[in-house]
Formats: C-alpha cells, structure tokens, sequence
C-alpha cells in the first residue's frame, strides 16, 4: 500500500487478543462466538497491538507494540446468547468489543484503554512526536 504515496505518514497497526498463550481471532460465526466467550467468561486477556509508523518523507519508520490487560467478567450462558445476537462479537479479535455492547462485559483495565478497542493512541501520539509530527499546535511535554 505504501507504493501508492509519495508524501505523508502512514500508520498501520493490528490488534489480537490472547488468552493462556493463544492467539484468538474472530469467531464469525454465533457458535464459535459462544465458545470463545465462555472461555473468557471471568478470566483475563491480553490485548496487543502491533503500530508501525512510516514517515514516507524523511522514510524514517517506526514499529512498537502496546499491551493491555483486560478482565472479563463472568456471563451466563443466557448473557453470552445474548450478547452474540446482537451480532457484534463475530468479527471481533476475543469475541467482544470494548467500544460497544461489550463495554459491559469489560470488569477492569490496566493499561492503554484506547488499545483494548484498538489502536493505543498514546503511543501512537509519542511516536509521531518522534518524527516531528505534533497532533496540536502546542505540544504536551
């Protein structure tokens, strides 16, 4: 994708959620959802995100990760039924989503909350600072 610009900065970033050493992915389907969330039912996760920022004009580029840990609180099974008919969790890492209707299911975080959902924009901010990109006029120090 970078081949098509010649100016600018590009961010790219992908978020997965492990639970006890594996990797889960989106269910897509409604029973693979119930699983995955009975599974995490009261337990904790992490949340990772990989950030890659590529300054094309000075080709400067950047790569971190930022991890959170999330606790899931403990559903029913008639909660998680639930939950998985609004239909939010099927193409969501984990089976749930921090910015949605699964912001109930959230119990604590500890660390970046803008990574559970997705993108943690505190790094990302201090890495565009970094190439001398300021998101305000006036930089926080």
């Amino acid at each position: 994708m970078a081949k098509h610009f010649n100016s600018g900065i590009l961010i790219s970033a992908d978020t997965s959620v492990i639970f006890e050493e594996e990797i889960l992915g989106k269910p897509h389907l409604p029973d693979k959802a119930e699983k995955m969330l009975e599974k995490l039912s009261g337990r904790k996760i992490q949340v990772i995100t990989g950030l890659t920022v590529l300054d094309l004009d000075s080709e400067q580029e950047i790569s971190e990760s930022e991890s959170t840990n999330v606790w899931i609180a403990k559903m029913s099974k008639e909660q998680i039924s639930a939950y998985v008919r609004t239909g939010e969790p099927l193409d969501k890492a984990g089976a749930f989503a921090a910015q949605g209707k699964g912001a109930v299911l959230v119990e604590r975080i500890e660390g970046d909350f803008f990574n559970a959902v997705g993108l943690p924009l505190f790094r990302l901010g201090k890495i565009l600072k970094r190439l001398g990109v300021s998101v305000f006029e006036e930089d926080f120090s």
